[in-house]
């Protein structure tokens, strides 16, 4: 039987998962496992950059691992772990700091966003993330990095710090390909459809949250931004109707109608009844997800069995490749 490819993605528990996150990319990551080899993990270590509230980080991380499960990622089936868990990713991260280029670091345009908004605290850290990042891929030798838009560049460093690496000391790490996913809904904000909806948005009246209350859900729905237009009718039109075509977007991803359909549903209606519409179409979409969420985290001994269970994993792939990069460098045998 043919070996399966490797894949891998984290996200940062630096906010509660939404809406956007689930249609987006999650929602479609429970049909990898059948094939590739998949391992996903909360960047806690990411997390700190910024300066984050110990207790609040510490809840978001085992939140976000059980809304993981609890959106269709089988523990069984993938490799699901904390980054900060798994002590290689360090320790690659800082050799690779070693050969990743003062020049590459300042080109990144993460680093000069993140910089601006948090000019009290321009550490090192932001700066050399994206070493660390690169150790995160590289660890586990995969195939393919899922990239959205905001990630392609990061993924280009990757490569060219693993072809530096090899070009020096022979063939130690597999250059990842990057992967663009199959495109879930690209969902924007609620109250401003020109922005992504996400977990940062300073807004939080933009953004629908996984484990929201359903009155909560349906209230920002009712308040979302249409558009100033006197129609009052329900068309896709992204350049001249970006709210309306928002909500459209969000209610074809959760009830799988076409525009065409939604449309016809919506004809001569108005927003009135459309907006409540999308909303409880969502609220139905993510209760399932909420309470099976909320199950896992009442449940401390599973959730500590999968993310004990996952490190070890992890860390025997990890180590594997830290061993050859360690023994390559010239650093004495542990």
């Amino acid at each position: 039987m043919d070996e399966k490819k490797v894949m891998l993605s984290g996200i940062q528990p630096s906010g509660d998962l939404t809406l956007g996150s689930y249609l987006g990319a999650i929602k479609n990551w429970a049909e990898r496992a059948e094939s590739f080899d998949c391992y996903y993990f909360m960047a806690d270590m990411h997390s700190i950059t910024v300066r984050q509230d110990p207790a609040a980080l510490r809840r978001r991380t085992l939140e976000q691992l059980a809304q993981y499960i609890a959106c269709g990622l089988d523990p069984e089936k993938n490799t699901l772990f904390i980054q900060s868990h798994v002590h290689q990713h360090a320790e690659l991260g800082w050799v690779l700091n070693c050969y990743t280029m003062f020049g590459e670091l300042s080109r990144m345009t993460q680093f000069k966003d993140k910089s601006a908004k948090n000019k009290d605290n321009i550490n090192g850290g932001l700066f050399t993330y994206p070493a660390l990042m690169a150790a995160d891929i590289l660890l586990y030798q995969p195939d393919y990095v899922p990239v959205g838009e905001d990630q392609k560049q990061h993924c280009e460093l990757t490569r060219d710090v693993a072809q530096r690496f090899n070009g020096i000391y022979g063939d130690v790490f597999k250059v990842p390909e990057p992967y663009i996913p199959k495109v879930g809904a690209r969902i924007m904000s609620l109250s401003d459809p020109l922005s992504k909806m996400s977990k940062s948005d300073k807004d939080p009246a933009g953004s629908i949250y996984l484990m929201e209350k359903p009155e909560d859900i349906q209230r920002k729905f009712k308040r979302a931004v249409t558009d100033s237009d006197t129609e009052n009718c329900v068309r896709y039109d992204p350049v001249n109707k970006p709210g309306v075509a928002n909500l459209m977007a969000i209610y074809a991803a959760v009830t799988g109608k076409s525009f065409d359909e939604i449309e016809a549903e919506f004809a001569g209606q108005g927003y009135g009844k459309f907006k409540p519409a999308v909303g409880e179409a969502v609220v139905e979409t993510l209760r399932p997800i909420r309470e099976e969420a909320s199950r896992i985290m009442s449940d401390k001994a599973y959730l500590e069995s999968v993310y004990r269970a996952g490190a070890e994993r992890a860390s025997y792939v990890a180590e594997k490749t830290l061993r050859k990069v360690y023994k390559k460098i010239g650093f004495v045998a542990r």
